[in-house]
């Protein structure tokens, strides 16, 4: 109860309001004379100038228990579906592991490369779950810094894209990268944005089914570079979409498709594009795709 702020709050009025009633009639009895107006004024204005601190002060505590609890509360969250997160990927590989180590059982050299293949899985999985979770908390902590140089938008996406069409083409997907004519080069941190740029194309092919199109850009508009991907997946529904970009959220529809993944990329992706000066956006429909857009400033 004492952690709730609007309850700290509403006790502290009742305090202040006690405090000026009091002062007041201190004031009235032992300071000024009830007979000289002067005096009187006098001491309403010291005491509508210490109801005034006083309501400065409960204002600032509140807003400082809030801010603790608010931490609190996250923190909480935080351990909860860090947990959930490592408790699928740690039982998945114990269980393969005792499977493997167990006398009782023989299987063929096939099967048991399919479990150590699990377990390369799984092992990778938290990796990235570790992996993600540092970047955000030193990004957060303002310890990871973004490092401008002069870096050309259009060559790092190419080469993301040639180096995903392998994995596009194993499902059946076609990628195809829009070229521009013009290669403009900006200031900004390039290994940072490539991981932005890397993390929605992987989500677009991860989440667009066999048969489907992928297309890429990268544009000049309006003193920014503009990178667009638009996808034929599974998109993203309506109720879900005020929350894309939040810590560990992934959309109903995407779970069912790929029970992969942290959660974590466009929350990440946010992150570094803000620091850079920039925007993140996306347009969807469930059923019929995606497209995803982000900017950042030449100059």
């Amino acid at each position: 109860m004492w952690q709730c702020p609007q309850f700290l709050f509403a006790i502290m009025g009742v305090i202040i309001n006690i405090t000026v009633v009091v002062s007041y009639w201190l004031g009235t009895r032992y300071v000024a004379d009830s007979s000289d107006p002067i005096g009187i004024y006098l001491v309403a204005l010291i005491v509508i100038a210490l109801a005034l601190v006083l309501f400065v002060l409960a204002f600032i505590i509140t807003q400082s228990f809030e801010r603790l609890s608010q931490a609190s509360r996250l923190k909480t969250e935080f351990i909860s579906i860090v947990s959930h997160q490592l408790r699928s990927p740690i039982t998945n590989i114990k269980w393969v592991t005792e499977f493997l180590i167990s006398p009782d059982i023989e299987m063929s050299p096939d099967k048991k490369e399919e479990y150590f293949k699990q377990l390369k899985d799984n092992i990778g999985l938290m990796v990235e779950l570790v992996d993600d979770l540092l970047i955000i908390s030193k990004i957060e902590e303002g310890l990871f810094p973004i490092n401008k140089k002069e870096a050309s938008l259009r060559d790092i996406v190419k080469g993301l894209a040639n180096g995903a069409l392998p994995y596009a083409q194993a499902k059946g997907i076609e990628l195809k990268f829009n070229e521009s004519k013009d290669s403009v080069t900006a200031l900004f941190d390039a290994a940072m944005v490539k991981l932005v740029a890397e993390n929605l194309i992987d989500n677009a092919i991860r989440y667009t089914r066999k048969g489907g199109k992928i297309e890429i850009w990268t544009e000049k508009e309006d003193g920014k570079l503009i990178f667009k991907i638009k996808d034929e997946g599974v998109g993203i529904p309506y109720s879900d979409q005020k929350y894309i970009f939040q810590k560990f959220f992934r959309s109903s529809n995407a779970l069912k498709e790929q029970t992969k993944g942290s959660g974590l990329g466009l929350y990440i992706a946010k992150l570094i594009i803000s620091k850079s000066g920039g925007s993140i956006w996306f347009q969807s429909e469930e059923g019929k795709g995606t497209s995803f857009f982000f900017s950042i400033p030449i100059k």
